[in-house]
């Protein structure tokens, strides 16, 4: 009988008998991991830096961008190098059931932990629109912790019982869940959306006008361009789980095969790009994070120096 290690996703990673036919597809995403790995790192260790010295976001929202960060790290730190010691084991022919079990857990807890980050972060900016005034009454920094503590809780608790009692199952459940995630917060940003176009016209409308009510919708505003930056980052999770779930469903309905087993290597490579995207995306949409990364940047010695050579 198969271990519970074993069994984890055993119909998606290949067999001994089919890493010939999957070598190339092995070497290519070996060397893109090797590449991420040290993007992730790096680029998230900054944006955590830049995140701690943006005093303009409010605590919870920056609370919650730091367990985000941090998790992104994780990935780059601990994931991404186990997963391109499972592809050379696999080149050399030497499947090794515990720690395929290993890497599953791993890949698992981190990636569970980003993808509920997300989707908080996104609900977290929902409430922000919704409540607004109310918002820092009921959306307190305890309670964010809170969230951010049941975050790792149940990322660290859910694929340790499921491969302890329901390995046959990881591959329903993590659809599922996912497929949850996923759907919560599309609605979220359907229903910021909405808010959004409702409160248009008023803060057109208040544009003119000098008192409380232009002030109040200027920060209105800012909540907004906030909401849309959280947007670009769900927006990549989207574009980087789907694949992966795709190739789930794909392998429960049509069973395994070469090409399918390709592109669920693909797939989790397409997972872990998101962990370096997302520092991209805080510098490309959020402000004041952009303008504390730049800080950072030229206050490198490295680039002190460079730039004192070229002047």
């Amino acid at each position: 009988m198969k271990s519970s290690s074993c069994q984890l996703l055993s119909d998606s990673y290949p067999n001994v008998s089919e890493v010939e036919n999957l070598r190339w597809t092995s070497l290519v995403n070996l060397m893109f991991n090797n590449f991420l790995s040290y993007t992730a790192i790096m680029l998230n260790v900054v944006t955590i830096h830049a995140i701690r010295k943006t005093s303009s976001l409010p605590n919870t929202l920056k609370t919650l961008l730091l367990n985000l960060a941090v998790t992104d790290v994780g990935v780059g730190l601990i994931v991404q190098p186990s997963y391109t010691s499972l592809l050379v084991k696999w080149l050399q022919n030497s499947d090794d059931c515990n720690f395929r079990g290993a890497f599953v857990m791993l890949s698992s807890t981190f990636c569970l932990a980003s993808f509920l980050g997300v989707v908080a972060v996104s609900v977290d900016r929902f409430l922000a629109i919704h409540l607004h005034l109310r918002y820092q009454e009921l959306v307190t920094h305890k309670r964010v912790v809170a969230v951010v503590i049941s975050i790792w809780l149940l990322s660290v608790i859910f694929p340790l019982v499921v491969s302890l009692f329901l390995p046959d199952m990881y591959s329903l459940l993590t659809f599922v869940l996912g497929k949850a995630g996923l759907v919560l917060a599309t609605l979220v940003y359907i229903r910021i959306y909405l808010t959004v176009r409702r409160h248009k016209n008023q803060i057109q409308a208040l544009q003119v006008q000098d008192t409380g009510e232009f002030k109040e919708a200027i920060s209105f505003a800012r909540l907004i361009k906030s909401a849309v930056g959280i947007f670009y980052v769900h927006l990549v999770f989207l574009l980087c789980y789907l694949p992966f779930l795709i190739c789930l469903v794909a392998s429960e309905i049509n069973g395994p095969s070469i090409p399918l087993k390709s592109w669920f290597i693909f797939s989790l490579t397409l997972i872990f790009l998101s962990s370096s995207l997302n520092p991209v995306i805080y510098c490309w949409k959020l402000r004041h994070i952009r303008h504390a990364i730049m800080d950072i940047l030229r206050n490198m010695p490295c680039l002190r120096n460079r730039a004192s050579e070229l002047s």
